[in-house]
């Protein structure tokens, strides 16, 4: 399966992935419009050190804890292994949160949760993450 993977010799840092995420979310046509003087919330994280940046995303695990913790299935997993969320059954008990050992669950305002799809609803191809990083430091490949 492919996965989106993080070089961090060549992060930057510069946080584009995290806007190219956000922006592929909205659905919105222009990201100056869809996230103007808006609070963002991506799906990928980039974590800044003294000499090192690194992107933090979902890993879709193979034996993915936030799945097996999930009491009402909202999280399960397609048959090409990625973990998805299922909105409506999403009963706000943020157990996929506290499970998931990378911390790539997060809540959202709304009290559902939120996390790396691959972007397999908005843009059907190469993740947002992917496409929007300058120096190719996150790549969308199988391993």
């Amino acid at each position: 399966m492919k996965r989106v993977y993080v070089n961090e010799k060549w992060c930057l840092g510069c946080h584009l992935c995290e806007y190219n995420c956000a922006f592929a979310q909205t659905g919105e046509p222009d990201m100056a419009r869809a996230l103007k003087d808006k609070t963002i919330h991506p799906n990928i994280r980039v974590e800044d050190g003294d000499d090192v940046h690194f992107a933090v995303n979902c890993r879709h695990c193979d034996e993915a804890l936030c799945v097996k913790s999930c009491i009402t299935g909202a999280l399960s997993k397609t048959a090409d292994g990625v973990v998805t969320i299922d909105q409506d059954k999403c009963v706000h008990c943020f157990t996929c949160v506290l499970t998931c050992p990378y911390g790539c669950i997060l809540p959202t305002e709304d009290g559902a949760v939120t996390k790396c799809e691959l972007c397999l609803k908005t843009t059907k191809g190469k993740p947002a993450c992917v496409a929007g990083c300058p120096n190719n430091a996150i790549v969308f490949e199988e391993r």
